[in-house]
C-alpha cells in the first residue's frame, strides 16, 4: 500500500462553519457525553469527496446533506493553534452521531473536504 504525500490545507472553520459556542469549560470528553445523552451515539468518519461514512447503515453521505444539531469548537489552552471542532450531526439516513476533527494549516484532506462540505449547514 502507497499514500501520497500532501500539502497540509489551511481552512478558516469560523467562516465554513457557524459554531453554537467556543468553549475553554467544557472538555471535548465531557461535550462528547453530553451529546451522546441526547442520542447523538455514533462516531462520525470522513471520506473522500467530503463525505461522510455512517457507521450504523455504512452509508456515505455529502456531508452538505446533513443536519448539524450542534457545534463545539475546542481552542488549546497553551497553544492556540491546537484547534478542533465537535459537530452533532442527523444523517439522512435517520442515524445521529459526532464527527469530530482538528483544523488550521495541518488540518488532514479529508477533514477538510468535510469541513468546506458543512459551509451554511
Amino acid at each position: 500500500m502507497t499514500s501520497a504525500w500532501t500539502e497540509p490545507v489551511t481552512i478558516d472553520v469560523a467562516a465554513v462553519v457557524s459554531f453554537d459556542h467556543t468553549t475553554d469549560v467544557e472538555t471535548m470528553l465531557e461535550a462528547i457525553d453530553r451529546l451522546r445523552a441526547v442520542g447523538h451515539v455514533l462516531d462520525l468518519r470522513a471520506a473522500p469527496a467530503g463525505r461522510l461514512v455512517c457507521p450504523a447503515c455504512r452509508s456515505r453521505v455529502d456531508a452538505g446533506a446533513v443536519q448539524v444539531d450542534a457545534t463545539v469548537r475546542f481552542e488549546g489552552d497553551s497553544n492556540p493553534a491546537d484547534e478542533s471542532i465537535l459537530v452533532a450531526i442527523t444523517l439522512p439516513c435517520g442515524h445521529r452521531g459526532l464527527y469530530s476533527a482538528a483544523f488550521g494549516a495541518a488540518a488532514p484532506a479529508l477533514d477538510v473536504g468535510v469541513l468546506q462540505a458543512l459551509a451554511g449547514r
